[in-house]
C-alpha cells in the first residue's frame, strides 16, 4: 500500500519561528547590556553565481534574527571582483531572496556604493604608515608568505615612504600599471601565526568593466578590506558569517581599529550547512554548469535555490528546514533524507492530488460498454475540503502503472494479477481475467471486468480488497514527459576521496516519455506542485506548454513494496 495521504506528523503551527541558539543569545545579551539599541544584520552575497541552500540558511538566520528582535536586515552585494560578476547573477540573487519570503525594504546596497570612501580609507592607512604598495609578483608573494609552521619574509618594498606609497597607489588608480603589477598591502606582521595577518592585500589592479561602475575603476578592494568597512558604513551591529571566516576576524577588527569608521560592528561565525550527497562549493557548482554536467544554474539537480524552486520545492519548506537544523558552531553533515522529509511534510499538507501513469499498461474493461464514458468525483485533497472536488472520466479503456501488475505475483504483492481484484482510485473494483502479450512475450494489455455495484470504491456486500491503484482513462489522458531527479553524486561526501567529478551520478536524471496524466494537469501551465497519487510530488517545468506537458519530480513517496524488494 502507498502512503501518499498518511499524516507525517503534527504540522508545525509556526514553521518559520526559531528556537534559541548562541547567535540569538549574543544578540539578546547585547540588547540587555545596552551595547546596541537596534539590531542591524546583513546578507552579503558575491554576485558570481546563483545562491544555494547553504546561502538559504544564512538568509533565514540574518533576516530572521533582525525580524525577531525588531531590527532590520540589509541585502548588500559584495561586488568587488568584476572579472567574475554579472548583472544576471545580481538579478537571480534578488529574485531568490524575495522568493524565500524576505524583504530588505529600502536597504539594498552594493560594496561598489562605497568605492570612493574605501579608497580614501586606503590612503588613510598609507598615511598612518600601516599600508604599502608591493611590487612583488603573485608567485613571489605566495613564496614569501611562509607556511603554517614557518614565518613569512618581509617584502623588499615594505619600507617605502608614505609619499612613495601614496604616489604609487594614486598611479595604480589612474591606470598606469597592468594587472598584477602591484598591490596595496596592510603592514601587520609577517610572522603572525594567523596567515591572514601576514600583510594581506587590500587592493589589486583589475582592468575590467564593472557591472555597476563600468570603467570608472581599475583597482578594486579585496573582500577582507571592503567587508568590514561596508558593515561599519551601514551601521551593522552583528556581522554573522560562516566559520571559514573565523580566521579572518582579526583582520576584520584590525581594519576597523585603524580607520575612522562611523560604527564598530562585530563579527560572529556559525557552522555552514553541509548535506550528504550534495556539494555546496560555488567553485564546484560553477564547474558543473560551465562544463555541461547540468543544464544551467536552475537545473533541478542543483542545490541552488533556483534549482530547488524549479524542482517544485516550496519556500516554506526551505525556511522550515533551516529552522530545524538550527545554528551551531560545530561541523556536521545533515542527511539528505531530512531535507526530503521536510519537503514531503509541507507538500503533503498543501499539494492537490492528481493521477498520472508513468509507465502505462493498457487495461480493457470487457463488460463496460464501448463508446461510453462517465464522470466520477475525485477529491483534490483528503485533508483540505476547501480544495474542492474535480471530475474525472471513466471508460472501457484505461491505463495503469506497469508496476501495479505482476503475472506471477509473490506472496506480499497485493496489486493486480490474474484472477485478482483491486480497487481503482475513485472508481470501481476490477478483476483481471486475461493477459495479452506481444511476440516477445511481453505483457501489453490486460483484460478485466468491473463490478458496477462498487462505484466510488466500496462494495455493498462488504468485501474488501488489499490494494487501491491509480489510473487514467485512455481517451482523455494527456501525454507527458516526466523527469525523475535523483542525487547528483553517488557518495555522501563527494569531496572526501578522489576527484569530486568522478562521483557524479550517471542516473541523476531519468526522462520518461509516453507518460499519461489526467486532463486536469493540462489546464494552465501553473508552477504549482501537485501530488501524483501513489507516486510522488511533481511540478510543471518551465519547458512545459499546452502542446507539450513536462513535469519534474520534486520528491517521491514511500512505497512499502519497494522496501520489500530492497529487503529481499
Amino acid at each position: 500500500m502507498a502512503t501518499d495521504d498518511m499524516a507525517t506528523g503534527t504540522a508545525d503551527a509556526a514553521p518559520d519561528s526559531a528556537g534559541r541558539d548562541f547567535i540569538r543569545d549574543i544578540i539578546q545579551a547585547d540588547l540587555d547590556a545596552g551595547r546596541v539599541q537596534t539590531v542591524v544584520t546583513r546578507f552579503p552575497p558575491e554576485p558570481n553565481g546563483f545562491l544555494h541552500i547553504g546561502h538559504a540558511k544564512s538568509i533565514c538566520l540574518n533576516f530572521g534574527v533582525a525580524t525577531e528582535f525588531g531590527g532590520r536586515c540589509h541585502l548588500r552585494f559584495d561586488d568587488t571582483n568584476p572579472t567574475k560578476e554579472e548583472q544576471a547573477f545580481i538579478d537571480a540573487i534578488t529574485k531568490d531572496v524575495r522568493w524565500l519570503g524576505f524583504d530588505w525594504g529600502e536597504h539594498l546596497y552594493h560594496a561598489s556604493d562605497y568605492f570612493e570612501q574605501l579608497y580614501e580609507w586606503a590612503e588613510h592607512l598609507i598615511g598612518k604608515g600601516v599600508a604599502y604598495v608591493d611590487d612583488q609578483s603573485p608567485d613571489e608573494m605566495r613564496e614569501s608568505r611562509g607556511t603554517l609552521t614557518e614565518p613569512g619574509r618581509n617584502s623588499a618594498f615594505r619600507d617605502r615612504t608614505v609619499a612613495e606609497n601614496l604616489d604609487l597607489f594614486r598611479r595604480m588608480r589612474a591606470g598606469e600599471f597592468p594587472n598584477g603589477a602591484r598591490v596595496l598591502r596592510a603592514k601587520i606582521d609577517m610572522s603572525s601565526g594567523n596567515m591572514n595577518l601576514r600583510d594581506p592585500a587590500l587592493y589589486r589592479i583589475l582592468h575590467a568593466t564593472h557591472p555597476r561602475t563600468g570603467d570608472a575603476w581599475c583597482i578594486y578592494p579585496t573582500y577582507d578590506f571592503a567587508h568590514g568597512q561596508s558593515d561599519a558604513i551601514e551601521g551593522i551591529t552583528h556581522s554573522v558569517c560562516t566559520l571559514e571566516f573565523e580566521d579572518h576576524r582579526p583582520l576584520y577588527d584590525w581594519c576597523l581599529e585603524h580607520l575612522p569608521v562611523p560604527s564598530r560592528p562585530r563579527q560572529y561565525e556559525f557552522a555552514r550547512l553541509n548535506i550528504g550527497y550534495t556539494v555546496l562549493s560555488k567553485r564546484v557548482l560553477t564547474t558543473l554548469v560551465r562544463d555541461g554536467h547540468v543544464n544551467g544554474w536552475d537545473d533541478p539537480r542543483m542545490p541552488t535555490i533556483a534549482g530547488l524552486r524549479r524542482r517544485g520545492v516550496p519556500a516554506s519548506a526551505i525556511r522550515d528546514f533551516a529552522r530545524r537544523i538550527g545554528v551551531a558552531r560545530a561541523y556536521s553533515v545533515v542527511d539528505y533524507a531530512m531535507l526530503e522529509h521536510v519537503i514531503r511534510e509541507h507538500l503533503n499538507r498543501s499539494a492537490p492530488r492528481r493521477m498520472a501513469v508513468l509507465r502505462p499498461l493498457k487495461v480493457v474493461i470487457e463488460n463496460y460498454q464501448e463508446g461510453v464514458t462517465e464522470t466520477l468525483p475525485a477529491i483534490n485533497h483528503p485533508d483540505d475540503a476547501d480544495q474542492g472536488v474535480r471530475e474525472i472520466t471513466f471508460g472501457r479503456a484505461l491505463y495503469i502503472e506497469r508496476d501495479d501488475f505482476m503475472e506471477n505475483p509473490p506472496k506480499k504483492f497485493f496489486r493486480l494479477g490474474p484472477g485478482r481484484e483491486v480497487r481503482l482510485r475513485y472508481g470501481y473494483f476490477i478483476t483481471c481475467v486475461g493477459v495479452v502479450k506481444d511476440a516477445a512475450g511481453e505483457v501489453v494489455e490486460l483484460r478485466c471486468t468491473y463490478d458496477p455495484a462498487t462505484k466510488g470504491g466500496n462494495a455493498p456486500d462488504g468485501r474488501k480488497v488489499q490494494a487501491t491503484i491509480h489510473w487514467v482513462e485512455a481517451s482523455t489522458a494527456r501525454p507527458a514527459e516526466i523527469r525523475l531527479y535523483n542525487q547528483l553524486f553517488t557518495r555522501p561526501d563527494p569531496a572526501a576521496e578522489g576527484e569530486i567529478f568522478d562521483h557524479l551520478n550517471p542516473d541523476s536524471l531519468e526522462i520518461l516519455a509516453g507518460c499519461l496524466v489526467e486532463p486536469a494537469l493540462a489546464v494552465a501551465n501553473t508552477p504549482e506542485t501537485v501530488q501524483f497519487e501513489r507516486t510522488g510530488y511533481f511540478c510543471p517545468d518551465p519547458d512545459s506548454s499546452s502542446d507539450r506537458l513536462v513535469f519534474n519530480r520534486t520528491v517521491g513517496l514511500r512505497d512499502t513494496w519497494a522496501k520489500v524488494k530492497a529487503g529481499a
